[in-house]
């Protein structure tokens, strides 16, 4: 297998456990699915997060924190399907995007304001927001584009 196609499968293996139940895969399970050492699954796993896709591991270890759009850690936006709330978004404008995850299926983003700290609800389906609480919520990033990626240690 190439390393290209090795990276994107494994990506599509993290993806799809991620999806089921809102938890990553640990670096030996991703092993046993690529038929790689252990050692070598965990060298892969680096080598993925280091070709700069949108996700991290938590500093200084080999698990997991996030891959866009989902976090695997527990934060402030919590994602809602079908009655189950088992998932959390990267961030809140990455909360949105989880509805392409979930084809067909109302989402459900739950979060407080980190301005005012009252609730914020959103329900999307396919890219189609159904319903927002407050009215009139505005998404607002403090920090250029350009630096969002200068720090992600206390990600």
């Amino acid at each position: 297998m190439t390393d290209c196609a090795m990276m994107d499968k494994m990506f599509h293996i993290i993806m799809k456990r991620m999806v089921q139940s809102g938890q990553s895969p640990h670096y030996t399970e991703i092993a046993t699915e690529l038929g790689l050492s252990t050692e070598d699954g965990r060298k892969a796993l680096h080598g993925l997060f280091a070709l700069g896709i949108g996700g991290w591991l938590v500093p200084d270890t080999d698990l997991i924190s996030s891959l866009a759009p989902l976090s695997n850690r527990p934060n402030q936006y919590r994602i809602t399907i079908d009655g189950q709330q088992k998932w959390f978004a990267q961030c809140g404008f990455e909360s949105l995007a989880v509805c392409w995850l979930f084809p067909g299926k109302v989402v459900r983003v739950d979060c407080p304001c980190l301005d005012c700290e009252l609730p914020i609800s959103i329900e999307i389906r396919d890219g189609d927001i159904l319903r927002v609480e407050p009215e009139g919520v505005t998404g607002y990033v403090a920090v250029p584009f350009w630096k969002w990626f200068d720090d992600l240690s206390g990600a």
